[in-house]
């Protein structure tokens, strides 16, 4: 699949490295007591880890009406450089594999947020990326679990660590 000459590779094409994985456990404790998020972009053989800077505090300080929640219980990235980190990846050929975030101190779910912010119009930008979610509790990785998108059901399915 393909947005904008972007592809996104499937969890059924390929796993996760371990060296990935554990990118995004340590972004996650660095992180904590904040959510933090990012992407994983590449090909089976060559698998990036892309740090997005939570920009939740910043837009809840300007705006705490419309934006009620810190960067303890939500995310936000800057779209400019999500808009950069993907034509950086197009670029070198590279679909995207994977976005995650974490949960703090709460279970790893894909809550009606994550959806909402995952979708529009019902369906997925990027319907064949993992999304995956870790938690991490008084700063500790507790689970991590991902979640993908079934077209038939129109709906995220979670699965337990594609570890």
């Amino acid at each position: 699949m393909s947005i904008d000459g972007v592809s996104s590779i499937g969890f059924t094409e390929m796993q996760l490295t371990e060296k990935v994985i554990n990118k995004i456990y340590q972004h996650a404790l660095d992180n904590y007591p904040d959510e933090c998020c990012g992407i994983v972009t590449g090909d089976e053989q060559d698998q990036r880890v892309h740090y997005f800077e939570n920009i939740q505090n910043r837009l809840h300080a300007d705006d705490p009406e419309k934006h009620p929640r810190d960067a303890g219980t939500a995310y936000a990235i800057d779209r400019k450089e999500f808009d950069r980190i993907l034509s950086a990846s197009q670029g070198r050929g590279e679909g995207i594999i994977a976005f995650y975030h974490s949960h703090i101190d709460h279970d790893a779910y894909f809550s009606v947020t994550d959806v909402e912010a995952q979708t529009v119009f019902g369906e997925p930008e990027f319907p064949d990326a993992l999304h995956i979610v870790v938690s991490v509790r008084q700063g500790q990785i507790k689970e991590m679990k991902y979640f993908k998108w079934d077209k038939n059901r129109k709906d995220f399915v979670g699965y337990s660590s594609p570890s």
